[in-house]
């Protein structure tokens, strides 16, 4: 099966990527978005998972994996919501940011350029190769 890349949204202030990193791993839950929501659907164990920095920062600062496949959300108390978890795999050498992203002509189309509400994308092949260019990091 061929791999997929995402990207995942969260502020740093609730929720860091030194935080997932110091805690080895942790489940992605809280998305109610419908859209949102089928992109976890659509994660398999081993894929790729940008972590990007809302808020402030706004900027790609890490590489994760899918470590679980969607399951349901236990933190929704209704609905038919999911989760996957995550794992680190490292960090970008040089975080990638949203600026960058909306300048650069492969990156420019990223749903995170153009729909920068929505916590979980997905991320194509070419989109994933100019990003980990962008910031000077090798898988």
């Amino acid at each position: 099966m061929l791999m997929k890349h995402w990207l995942v949204k969260q502020e740093p202030g609730t929720y860091a990527w030194a935080d997932l990193v110091k805690e080895g791993k942790t489940i992605w839950t809280g998305v109610r978005n419908y859209q949102a929501r089928n992109n976890l659907r659509a994660m398999a164990k081993g894929d790729l998972v940008f972590f990007y920095h809302s808020g402030e920062e706004k900027q790609i600062v890490g590489l994760a994996r899918v470590v679980e496949a969607a399951y349901p959300d236990p933190t929704a108390k209704e609905g038919d919501w999911v989760c996957v978890e995550i794992a680190p795999k490292k960090a970008l050498a040089q975080p990638v940011s949203l600026v960058a992203v909306k300048s650069d002509r492969i990156l420019k189309d990223m749903a995170l350029a153009k729909n920068s509400r929505l916590s979980v994308t997905p991320v194509s092949e070419g989109q994933f190769a100019r990003v980990l260019e962008l910031g000077g990091t090798k898988v």
